[in-house]
């Protein structure tokens, strides 16, 4: 992978305001990956999709065909 997402270790958790809940199926492998990396980083399990999205999002690229 060329670019990886650097997740520093926060201090403390904190909550967010002016967000929208969605709902998301995920595998269970998945959602205990992040709750390991979310015990690593002391962050929110929600936190921690944010940041993947958004970095998901700022770093897609489309392919056309």
């Amino acid at each position: 992978m060329a670019n990886k997402l650097i997740i520093s270790k926060r201090s403390h958790l904190k909550g967010e305001d002016g967000c929208t809940v969605v709902s998301v199926r995920m595998k269970n492998e998945l959602v205990e990956k992040l709750n390991d990396l979310a015990n690593k980083t002391n962050r929110s399990r929600n936190e921690l999709i944010n940041i993947m999205l958004e970095y998901s999002v700022d770093n897609c690229e489309i392919k056309e065909k």
